[in-house]
């Protein structure tokens, strides 16, 4: 166990590895995440195309989380896998560079976020596998934090290299080095402790069902992940409101990736926080609270269209919501099965949430582009609102099963 492993002493090397490569795979990934909106208004796209693309990569995402969580479950050796992972992902995001096509973006964003999508389960299962089930918060609120420092540091770069007058292109192209980075950091400081544990092949899964405490949860997280859109379209918005319609601003352009930056700045501040608290108190309870922060979040930017203010306030309340979410979300299943059934359980969670957004990015999407602008974010709150009202009413059934 992790526990008589590691002792007192949480932070391995292993849990530095897995850190280092979330931080620097997101720095690859939002410097072309923030750029991508400016590179679609360019070449003359709508936010409908905007929805496709992030809606389909979505849907692959979903499902390679589920193939990640369901081969993490029945192979031993892991490391391999994540690894091969982050590779798809940094030579997918750097391939949007080399076409203007909607639908040759759209595979390019598609396959990176495939890669994305299957290595998640299998370093969330090695996360967990790294420290004792007391420190579950802490260690996913760290690589929580490390994700949202690379989309801060990621968009920073971006703006800078649009302020100094580097075609969009360019910009999503150089996002193959911090991503190629961070699947050599992952390969060469993280192991799979379980298969230098044992020999032989590997043993069938422990378990066969997971319990029925964990589907009531993943139904709740459902549920809200409806109303849980692609954080792409806070720059959509945000490049609107500074006049960035017609790509014509540069200016503009960069006003609305740092917004985008601050937001995760504020995101990566409250993760280990979020994560502390997780391992304190209920977690289900700091996960309502977080869930409500979000409902409140799209009320707000259903509204904020011609104030400024209110639109980054909902920014600014969207990234403590979203550090809440993406921590306690995964601490809580970790917590919440046993060691044995922890990587499908990660992924079958990670699908829950890849196939609301999805839903919702295509739906926000189309709202937009039809003019609906309250709707497009009022429908998602309702979502929301039903998901935490789900989650409060379970509350007292979705206590861990296994410690």
């Amino acid at each position: 166990m992790a526990a008589q492993r590691t002792g007192e002493r949480w932070i391995t090397r292993g849990v530095l590895g897995i850190v280092l490569a979330t931080f620097l795979s997101d720095f690859g990934h939002e410097m072309a995440t923030a750029t991508l909106p400016m590179y679609l208004v360019a070449v003359g796209a709508t936010a409908a195309a905007l929805g496709f693309i992030e809606g389909l990569a979505d849907l692959l995402y979903s499902l390679s989380k589920f193939a990640g969580g369901w081969v993490g479950h029945h192979v031993r050796k892991k490391r391999p896998l994540a690894t091969a992972g982050f590779v798809v992902t940094a030579l997918g995001t750097a391939a949007i560079a080399l076409t203007q096509s909607v639908a040759a973006m759209a595979s390019a964003r598609s396959a990176a976020w495939v890669g994305r999508g299957f290595r998640g389960p299998l370093r969330d299962f090695m996360l967990a596998d790294e420290v004792e089930p007391r420190y579950f918060g802490r260690a996913y609120g760290v690589e929580r934090a490390a994700d949202m420092l690379g989309a801060v540091a990621g968009p920073l770069v971006a703006a800078l290299l649009i302020w100094q007058g580097v075609d969009f292109r360019t910009v999503i192209l150089l996002s193959i080095i911090p991503a190629t980075l961070a699947a050599a950091s992952f390969f060469s400081m993280t192991r799979d402790r379980r298969a230098a544990a044992a020999s032989g092949p590997a043993a069938k899964p422990a378990s066969g069902r997971l319990p029925r405490k964990f589907w009531l949860f993943t139904a709740g997280v459902g549920i809200f992940g409806v109303g849980d859109f692609s954080r792409t379209f806070l720059i959509f918005l945000a490049a609107a409101a500074f006049g960035e319609a017609s790509g014509s601003a540069p200016g503009a352009v960069s006003l609305a990736v740092l917004l985008y930056a601050a937001h995760n700045v504020i995101s990566a501040l409250a993760a280990y926080p979020a994560g502390w608290l997780g391992d304190r108190r209920p977690k289900v309870h700091v996960l309502i609270f977080g869930y409500a922060l979000g409902v409140a979040t799209n009320v707000m930017l259903a509204f904020s269209f011609g104030l400024v203010g209110l639109l980054v306030g909902a920014i600014a309340l969207s990234g403590i919501y979203i550090a809440i979410q993406e921590t306690i979300e995964k601490a809580a299943v970790a917590e919440m099965l046993p060691q044995d059934q922890r990587s499908l359980g990660l992924g079958v969670l990670a699908t829950a949430n890849a196939v609301g957004d999805m839903i919702s990015s295509i739906g926000v999407g189309l709202l937009l582009a039809a003019g609906l602008t309250k709707g497009a974010f009022l429908v998602p709150a309702a979502f929301g609102a039903a998901g935490t009202l789900w989650m409060a009413a379970f509350a007292h059934r979705l206590r861990p099963v296994a410690a």
